[in-house]
C-alpha cells in the first residue's frame, strides 16, 4: 500500500502534535485491520518478485559467460551459475513474499 505524501503537522504545540501523531496513528492501524489491498499492491508485489529472481538469474549468466570465455574448458560455467542464480533468485523471492504474508 503505497503511503500519501504527509500533510505539514498543524502547529508546533504539543497538543497540536499530539493529536496529529495519534490520528496518523489511528488511520494506520485501521489500514491494517481492514486489510484491503488494491490492483496496484498486487502489480508491485508481482513486480518485486519478478525482479527479486530476474536480477540473480541475469548476474549469473552473466558472471557465467566471462568465466566460460576466460577459463574454457569441460564445465559450462554459464548453466553453473544459471542455476545457482535461480535458486538464489527463488530464495529471495520466497524471503520477500514471507515478509509480506508475516505482516497480515
Amino acid at each position: 500500500m503505497a503511503d500519501k505524501p504527509h500533510r505539514p503537522l498543524p502547529d508546533n504545540t504539543s497538543e497540536g502534535l499530539g493529536s496529529a501523531v495519534g490520528r496518523r496513528a489511528r488511520r494506520k492501524q485501521k489500514a491494517r485491520t481492514e486489510g484491503r489491498r488494491s490492483a496496484w499492491f498486487g502489480l508491485g508485489m508481482f513486480g518485486l518478485v519478478g525482479w527479486s529472481v530476474a536480477v540473480p538469474t541475469l548476474t549469473g549468466i552473466a558472471i557465467g559467460v566471462w568465466a566460460d570465455r576466460r577459463w574454457p574448458g569441460e564445465v559450462s560455467w554459464t548453466l553453473t551459475l544459471l542455476i545457482i542464480g535461480v535458486a538464489l533468485g527463488c530464495l529471495n523471492a520466497w524471503y520477500w513474499i514471507k515478509q509480506e504474508s508475516e505482516d497480515d
